[in-house]
């Protein structure tokens, strides 16, 4: 299970190798936003070098933008190549440019990363798109500036497009998205709180753009020794006297309640493995 994702620029190849090194679950080299045109060429040529063999995490590559100069030799560079775990697509706002990456990939994992009002609105049909796709996500900075969000309350109006990627993937069977970068790597307290707000929101683990925020990140994302408990009393409960029953607390158990709590009690296997 993939909480912890952390981004590496792909053209400074040493940064690449601290990040493998820094304990996230999963590394996400950029070609696209973080690499500047004059070095996007070498940055694609060392990622491929990287991905020739495995690396100790899985390695995703953000390509570049499916209508730039760069996509196409992107994905001829690395489709194919044994290191790769999946490619992410930026800006994606059509089913269409999906089926025609995966059918050039040959079913390498894709993951679309909707950045536009266009992208949001048609979240379900994209993630529809074809078997290939296995996750969406959003590129909040871009969303940000479509939508004209600005102000110190700015944040609140990505409420519903969050929501709506969520309902959209959990539609078309994919896992929970994970949320978009933190872009203030000093302030980590707001960092914990903006996870605990995308938790209830239905994200699943959030990407990084730092080794500092992998720790706050996964301790947000993980339960607590109260939800812990609470789930364990669902789980024993319900296996005691199957059906609908309420505790004597007061809560209401039905399947749907015993499945979260079984997905509780799956991340605290995690838990409980990181401290091992």
């Amino acid at each position: 299970m993939i909480l912890t994702w952390l981004y590496a620029p792909g053209d400074r190849p040493e940064v690449v190798a601290k990040a493998l090194a820094a304990g996230a679950d999963a590394v996400i080299v950029d070609l696209e936003d973080a690499v500047p045109a004059s070095r996007k060429e070498y940055a694609r040529a060392a990622t491929a070098e990287l991905l020739a063999d495995r690396p100790p995490v899985p390695v995703h590559v953000r390509v570049n933008a499916l209508d730039s100069p760069w996509a196409g030799a992107d994905l001829g560079a690395l489709a194919g190549l044994r290191g790769l775990a999946g490619l992410r697509l930026p800006k994606v706002t059509a089913p269409e440019q999906v089926v025609a990456v995966a059918e050039r990939t040959g079913g390498v994992a894709l993951y679309a990363l909707l950045e536009s009002a266009v992208g949001v609105e048609r979240a379900y049909d994209i993630a529809r798109a074809h078997p290939a796709l296995r996750g969406l996500a959003l590129g909040e900075a871009d969303l940000r500036a479509d939508l004209c969000l600005a102000g110190p309350g700015a944040d609140a109006g990505l409420d519903w497009p969050r929501s709506r990627v969520g309902v959209a993937a959990r539609a078309a069977g994919m896992p929970p998205p994970a949320q978009s970068v933190f872009p203030d790597i000093r302030d980590l307290g707001a960092l914990e709180v903006s996870c605990a707000r995308g938790r209830a929101l239905g994200f699943l683990g959030r990407a990084a753009i730092h080794p500092r925020q992998l720790p706050v990140i996964e301790r947000a994302y993980l339960p607590g020794p109260e939800e812990v408990s609470a789930a364990w009393e669902v789980v024993r409960a319900a296996k005691a006297m199957p059906g609908a029953l309420a505790l004597a607390d007061g809560r209401f158990v039905d399947p749907a309640v015993v499945s979260a709590a079984n997905r509780t009690l799956v991340l605290a296997e995690r838990s409980q493995a990181d401290d091992a």
